[in-house]
C-alpha cells in the first residue's frame, strides 16, 4: 500500500485522475505512490502488462493499469479511454517513459538512433496529443497538466548523445504546445533529472555508479523520493504557474562537468583547499 506523503499533505490533489506512463517500476513507481499519497487516483501504463498488474496490487486502492505502448496512436487512445470509463476525467499526465543506451555518439547506428527517438520524442508527443484531444482541447473549464520527464545535465552526456537530442526535443516540444494550448488551460512542464538511484542503474557495473555519483557536485545520487516530489509539485495547480519552462532536478549537475571537485582546485586528499581569514578582532 502506498503510504503518506512526507511533505505533502493527503489531500493536495484529492478529486485528480493521473496517468503515469513507464508506471510500474523505478521512478514511474515512486512517482505513482507520491500522487496516491497526496489522494488522486492514478492509472499506470506501460508494455508489460505482469509488470503493471504487480505494482497496482502492491500500491493498492486508487491505483489500477492499462497496458500498452505509448508509441502506438491506437494503444494510447486506448489507455487514455480506458482511464476516462474508470474516473470520468483525467488531470495529469507524466511522461515517464522513456529509454537509452551507453553508446559513442559515432557509433550510434541509424535503428538505434530511431528506437531512441521514438519512445522518448514519439511516445511522448503520442500520449499527449491522445490526452488532450480527449479529455482538454475545445472543453471549456477542463484543461490538465503534462509533466514531460527529460533528463539533464543539458550541456552533453558522453555515450547518450541520441537520448540528449530526444530530450531536448521534448524540452522545445513542451514550450511551443504549452503556448499552442495555453488558452485550453492545458499547462506543460518539462522536469529534467540527473543521475538518479534506480534498479536500472544498478544494473550496471559498479564503477559507473561510482563514476555517475561523483560527477554530480551534491556528490551523490538522487533519491527516487526526490523525484516524486516534484512530480506531485508540478501535478499541484502550481504546476500552471511553471508551465513552458523546465525544472532541473539534477543536484547541480547542469551546472558542472567532469568529476566534483574539480582536480585544478582540488588537493592531493580530493578536497578544495579554502582560504585562511584572519581572525576578526572582538567587538
Amino acid at each position: 500500500m502506498a503510504g503518506p506523503s512526507e511533505i505533502f499533505r493527503p489531500d493536495l490533489l484529492a478529486g485528480r485522475v493521473a496517468i503515469v506512463t513507464g508506471g510500474g517500476t523505478n521512478l514511474g513507481r515512486q512517482a505513482t505512490a507520491e500522487l496516491l499519497a497526496c489522494g488522486a487516483q492514478v492509472v499506470i501504463a506501460g508494455r508489460r502488462e505482469e509488470v503493471l498488474a504487480a505494482t497496482a496490487d502492491e500500491l493498492g486502492e486508487g491505483c489500477s493499469y492499462v497496458s500498452g505502448d505509448v508509441r502506438e496512436r491506437a494503444d494510447a487512445d486506448r489507455i487514455v479511454g480506458g482511464a476516462l470509463d474508470r474516473h470520468g476525467r483525467l488531470d495529469v499526465l507524466v511522461n515517464n517513459a522513456g529509454g537509452q543506451y551507453f553508446v559513442p555518439a559515432e557509433a550510434i547506428a541509424a535503428k538505434g538512433w530511431r528506437a531512441v527517438m521514438r519512445l522518448n520524442v514519439e511516445g511522448t508527443m503520442t500520449m499527449t496529443h491522445a490526452v488532450a484531444e480527449a479529455a482538454w482541447l475545445g472543453r471549456p473549464g477542463a484543461g490538465g497538466t503534462v509533466i514531460n520527464v527529460t533528463v539533464s545535465p543539458h550541456h552533453g552526456m558522453p555515450a547518450m548523445a541520441h537520448t540528449g537530442a530526444a530530450r531536448a526535443a521534448v524540452e522545445a516540444l513542451t514550450a511551443e504546445l504549452a503556448e499552442r494550448w495555453r488558452e485550453d488551460g492545458v499547462a506543460l512542464v518539462a522536469a529534467a533529472i540527473g543521475r538518479f538511484d534506480t534498479e536500472s542503474l544498478r544494473k550496471y557495473p559498479e564503477i559507473v555508479v561510482r563514476q555517475a555519483a561523483r560527477s554530480v557536485p551534491l556528490q551523490r545520487l538522487g533519491r527516487m523520493q526526490e523525484f516524486a516530489w516534484l512530480v506531485a509539485f508540478l501535478a499541484s495547480p502550481v504546476g500552471h504557474g511553471l508551465s513552458g519552462t523546465t525544472v532541473t532536478l539534477d543536484g547541480a549537475a547542469d551546472n558542472w562537468w567532469g568529476a566534483w571537485p574539480p582536480e585544478l582546485i582540488a588537493d592531493d586528499e580530493g578536497t578544495v583547499p579554502t582560504e585562511a581569514r584572519r581572525a576578526e578582532p572582538p567587538a
